[in-house]
């Protein structure tokens, strides 16, 4: 079930998933160092089915998880799994990353680089337009970039385009550059902050609803559900094969599974991994067990004490059984971290020495600090994902024999994220996986960045995240992040437990291509435009 390291040279290209079911491809290649065009191969090229032609018809109903009552369009506030689902739903990016991990156009028909990385071009597919009949423009585009770069601006895509300094609208080219190359620039506007949005013309975008996406809302209420219809005019041949999409917000696991087994949804974003493998042995469901680069993270404030000292840090991160936390808390569905978020499925991934689990040297730490026992408060909502609170107890039961007292605080599941997460000193949080290393590092460890869950701060790894942005020579670029893996590792204020697999459930008759993306629940978040239902 877990995903592991094949041993094999990675370079710069791939870190796959021994056995063959889910790997990345890099697809940058030569053609950005050369200087050469970069294109866009076409969003809905023919995939192998799993199981058969796809149909058109039905209404799609999805029981999520992570839905909140704060939950709005607004793509700059999106980051629950609702609001991630309703954003590839209803909208499009420039960009979209396959379930192979090659990038790809979706609103740009292609794309070219200059030779240092620092300008890119993008031209737009003709014809396309927007729900409520206004054609798309490059104007749109640019808007709904600039959005995120607001001086007040609190969205949580805005680190990943801190070095753009100038978005232009030529045409039907979006022209885009930074001040410094930016190699990874395609695959970070496949994220669900950029999808576009329509505009004024003069800098104001609509973020009530409208998109060019698969589906128009026809009701959105936070917290609730939403029903969307397909958009009759939507641009690409093959994708939204349902008439309609139902999405519930279902945060309780139980209920969930039980909305998939009577027969209420369709599918469901996240099962809970106890009952996991009974649930499988159903003969009317379908358990999707998809390796991923999504991963959990205990993060630790460390502006606060005792968190601000490093080895109260150390300490704490060797209090914790990892594989014990994969085998109890995750039931086996996934494979152990080592305190830094990139995993072996992503490019430029290289091993570090593995941390273990080691009380006696937790202990040794806790006294280099000065303390012959620590007392800290954890708190965990099974809103982060399904075992999260499981994993908090655990983690309190093995730090009792280093002498940390963890005492486990279960907050509500409602409001997590918006008055837990980043608000409380110590909590359980979780990512879901980034297709390249500069995205994860840029969204949540670079100084000041709005998702730097643990206010992590260190001269050097931003020195390091700035060169491998702009780093056309990929040995080069892989030693670089080698290093910043290191030094979160080291230094950091994270616990990284271990990844998970996206272990999710679907009715027998709802069908996909064989190959589902992990970076997200539901085929990266957009099952609604990629799957189809065989009757």
């Amino acid at each position: 079930m877990s995903d592991r390291y094949d041993g094999k040279p990675l370079g710069a290209l791939i870190a796959g998933v021994e056995g063959g079911r889910w790997s990345r491809r890099r697809v940058l290649q030569g053609a950005v160092a050369s200087g050469a065009a970069l294109g866009a191969a076409s969003l809905w090229r023919p995939g192998q089915a799993e199981a058969g032609t796809p149909k058109r018809g039905g209404i799609f109903r999805v029981g999520l998880h992570d839905a909140n009552t704060a939950d709005t369009l607004d793509p700059a506030t999106a980051n629950g799994e609702f609001t991630v689902e309703m954003a590839y739903a209803i909208r499009n990016c420039l960009t979209e990353i396959l379930p192979d991990g090659t990038v790809v156009g979706e609103l740009a028909e292609g794309w070219e680089a200059s030779s240092d990385a620092a300008q890119w071009t993008f031209t737009l597919r003709e014809g396309i337009t927007f729900h409520n009949g206004k054609p798309l423009t490059a104007a749109d585009v640019r808007d709904s970039l600039l959005y995120h770069l607001g001086e007040d601006s609190k969205s949580g895509g805005k680190a990943l385009l801190a070095t753009v300094t100038d978005i232009k609208a030529d045409g039907n080219k979006v022209i885009i550059t930074t001040s410094s190359g930016y190699a990874d620039l395609p695959y970070a506007l496949a994220d669900f902050h950029f999808t576009v949005c329509p505009s004024d013309g003069a800098g104001k975008i609509d973020v009530s609803g409208p998109g060019t996406g698969p589906y128009v809302v026809e009701m959105f209420e936070a917290g609730v559900g939403a029903d969307l219809t397909r958009n009759p005019n939507y641009f690409k041949d093959g994708r939204a094969h349902f008439d309609g999409v139902k999405f519930l917000a279902i945060n309780d696991p139980a209920a969930r599974a039980n909305a998939l087994l009577t027969d209420e949804v369709d599918a469901i974003s996240d099962i809970e991994l106890k009952t996991a493998r009974l649930f499988a042995q159903q003969d009317e469901v379908v358990i999707d067990d998809v390796p991923s680069g999504a991963h959990a993270t205990l993060p630790m404030d460390m502006r606060v004490a005792p968190f601000d000292n490093h080895d109260v840090r150390m300490a704490l991160k060797l209090a914790i059984d990892r594989q014990g936390a994969v085998d109890r808390a995750l039931r086996g569905f996934g494979s152990i971290g080592n305190d830094q978020p990139i995993s072996p499925s992503m490019p430029y991934y290289t091993p570090l020495p593995q941390r273990e689990y080691d009380p006696e040297k937790a202990k040794h730490h806790l006294k280099k600090a000065g303390l012959d026992s620590l007392k800290v408060t954890l708190s965990a909502a099974d809103s982060a994902f399904n075992g999260a609170v499981d994993l908090a107890v655990l983690y309190s039961e093995d730090a009792k024999k280093a002498g940390i007292d963890i005492e486990v605080k279960r907050e509500p599941n409602d409001g997590y994220w918006s008055n837990v997460w980043m608000k409380k000193p110590f909590v359980v949080s979780t990512w879901s996986a980034r297709p390249t290393p500069d995205v994860m590092f840029s969204t949540a460890y670079k100084s000041g960045a709005d998702w730097n869950e643990s206010r992590f701060s260190n001269e050097r790894f931003d020195k390091l995240l700035a060169e491998a942005k702009s780093e056309l020579d990929n040995v080069k670029r892989t030693e670089l992040y080698h290093e910043m893996m290191q030094i979160v590792r080291d230094d950091g204020g994270v616990v990284i437990p271990f990844f998970r697999n996206r272990v999710m459930g679907r009715r027998t008759n709802v069908e996909h291509e064989a190959k589902i993306s992990g970076i997200s629940p539901l085929d990266g978040s957009r099952a609604a435009e990629r799957w189809w239902f065989a009757s």
